[in-house]
């Protein structure tokens, strides 16, 4: 509750939309009705002189149309903000006012008072900036038509009903745009007091609802203004009437003195210190110089900032502690499974192998089927086990000095039957010389198994995957690239995180979702990067760059003829593509 604060006052709250005081029930602009006012005079006018007896001279007619002309073009321009046209409509005015002045006899004439139409315009219009410029018009007009008259050129002036008539055209029209330019200009001025109260109104229902307290602290300690919820053990009257550091216990109201100080000195201090209501609790007080002799200031409970902190270090925890409990979990799961697996997948090799004698194609077919599904759960719980490590944080890589080509032969080597199976196409480019990494060479072997066998699952039979590896500016480059189904931009988003697969039901049910994740985090531990590129329908391509590079071989176009590598598995560049090859690039 605000202990200094004057009452609330009523007003519109900003932003609510409200009718303009300048529009009437018939819809039409204060300034509208003004300039339809304008041209009814000029037609009754006009009709007044028509039965005036006497002759009604040219002068007269010209002065009158000369009147009604920028009315109509105000009235079809109506209320735009444009200020070029709002410009050009008060140059009209002008123009027209004067002219009628000047051909009725000057300043001195009858329709004088027509000079001051651009400044009854003007003043209709919301734009001080207008108002100016409509004076500075008619100071203009004003003199053309004085000079006018003083050298001769003038028409004489009307005499008679006649005069009268015109002379009351001009000064009522002009008259009543002037009068109506006072009453709008007083109703503008209302509306912006209006919102000003409002926005005050806000700003005070802000600062009274906050949920700290706010002070105004003047240089003596004396506190001016108390606004927003006080802590518990702060007494909002006691505040004002004694000072700052009451408070305070009587042991830390030197904290407070000195803090209080130090943001006068330095512009900027805060305190902790204990309510003497409330010893118990702890407050914090953040104090900010706004003027040499004032400060402003902030008093929260920080008892209830520290019981969070506390809560939320307790929850980080308990959430570290299922996390090393579950990949401790992982890692007992994944041993206790892998001896019965290898012996699973030992009795079954046996088996495949006739070691004890012949079996029958059935059980032989049985034998290859026990052993391929052994492989696969093998597989598998080798990468929920490594993905666990990573997460971890105790993977370790187990780095040395190797020929990368032999690690990807061999990866390829042991999905040539894959492939086969599948009716794709399997390819590797490789350099003719040696790609001399310092790196995980399982790690290295496991990036391409998980590349190719994802491409392999995306890739409908008679399709191509292609493996190129390479090496410069001292980084090694693997990519992966399939003419599949592609990834949509949905999925393309997903992948490369644990457990996210891509994909149908029935691509999704050959996986966990750890293939991607895996080359990811690999490539991370050695300090370089994977890169997915996609388009469906268009195949897919995974890059992956580590800066392990020892030594790269010649760059692969330079090579005049590249020889095909020992490996009957991997097919020569020089057979797939011929002796004039360039370095493969995977389709996009």
């Amino acid at each position: 509750m605000p202990i200094d604060g004057a009452p609330l006052q009523t007003g519109p709250r900003p932003g609510q939309a409200q009718l303009s005081r300048e529009t009437s029930p018939g819809g039409f602009g204060a300034a509208h009705l003004w300039r339809l006012g304008w041209l009814a005079t000029v037609i009754f006018a006009t009709g007044a002189a028509a039965f005036t007896p006497g002759v009604v001279g040219l002068p007269i007619w010209l002065a009158l149309a000369a009147g009604a002309l920028p009315a109509l073009a105000a009235l079809a321009v109506g209320d735009r903000r444009d200020e070029r046209l709002q410009s050009l409509i008060l140059v009209l005015w002008a123009t027209c006012g004067a002219g009628a002045a000047v051909v009725t006899g000057g300043v001195s004439g009858a329709m004088s008072a027509w000079i001051l139409a651009p400044v009854a315009a003007a003043s209709t219009l919301s734009s001080p900036r207008r108002l100016a410029e409509g004076a500075s018009l008619a100071l203009i007009g004003g003199a053309v038509a004085a000079l006018t008259q003083l050298s001769g050129l003038a028409p004489p002036a009307p005499t008679g009903p006649l005069a009268f008539i015109l002379g009351f055209l001009s000064v009522a029209t002009v008259g009543v745009g002037l009068a109506s330019g006072l009453i709008l200009t007083h109703r503008r001025a209302g509306e912006r007091d209006n919102r000003q109260i409002g926005e005050l109104n806000t700003l005070q229902t802000l600062v009274d609802g906050a949920p700290q307290l706010l002070l105004v602290i003047a240089s003596n300690g004396r506190v001016k203004s108390v606004r927003g919820a006080a802590p518990r053990g702060v007494a909002t009257l006691n505040l004002v009437n004694e000072g700052l550091a009451s408070a305070a216990l009587a042991s830390d109201r030197q904290k407070v003195s000195a803090a209080l100080a130090a943001a006068l000195d330095g512009g900027e201090a805060s305190v902790a210190f204990a309510p003497l209501l409330d010893p118990t609790r702890t407050l914090c007080l953040d104090l900010r110089q706004v003027s040499p002799d004032l400060l402003v200031g902030v008093m929260r409970d920080a008892t209830i900032e520290r019981a969070r902190e506390t809560a939320l270090q307790q929850a980080r925890a308990e959430a570290e502690g299922l996390a090393a409990g579950r990949a401790r979990f992982l890692a007992n799961m994944s041993h206790e499974l892998r001896t019965p697996l290898n012996a699973i997948m030992g009795f079954s090799d046996i088996m495949r192998a006739r070691m004890f004698g012949p079996l029958t194609d059935r059980y032989g077919e049985y034998a290859e089927l026990i052993h391929e599904s052994g492989r696969h759960l093998l597989d598998l719980i080798n990468d929920v086990l490594d993905m666990s490590k990573i997460e971890a944080e105790r993977f370790e890589l187990q780095r040395g000095e190797f020929d990368a080509r032999e690690a990807v032969t061999a990866a390829m080597r042991l999905l040539r039957v894959q492939a086969d199976a599948a009716g794709v196409q399997l390819r590797g480019v490789l350099p003719p010389g040696e790609l001399e990494v310092d790196a995980d060479r399982r790690a290295l072997k496991q990036i391409v198994l998980n590349l190719v066998s994802n491409a392999l699952k995306f890739t409908p039979r008679g399709g191509q995957v292609t493996v190129t590896a390479d090496g410069h500016d001292g980084e090694f480059e693997l990519v992966v690239a399939d003419t599949g189904v592609g990834i949509s931009p949905e999925d393309l988003e997903r992948l490369g995180r644990p457990y996210e697969q891509a994909g149908g039901v029935d691509q999704r049910a050959k996986g966990t979702g750890l293939g991607l994740s895996l080359v990811r985090a690999f490539a991370k531990l050695h300090g370089g990067e994977m890169h997915i590129e996609s388009r469906l329908g268009a195949g897919t391509s995974v890059s992956v760059r580590m800066p392990v590079l020892l030594k790269a071989s010649r760059p692969m176009m330079e090579a005049p003829l590249l020889e095909p590598l020992s490996l009957p598995e991997v097919e020569s560049e020089e057979a797939e593509l011929g002796p004039n090859v360039v370095k493969f690039a995977p389709p996009r």
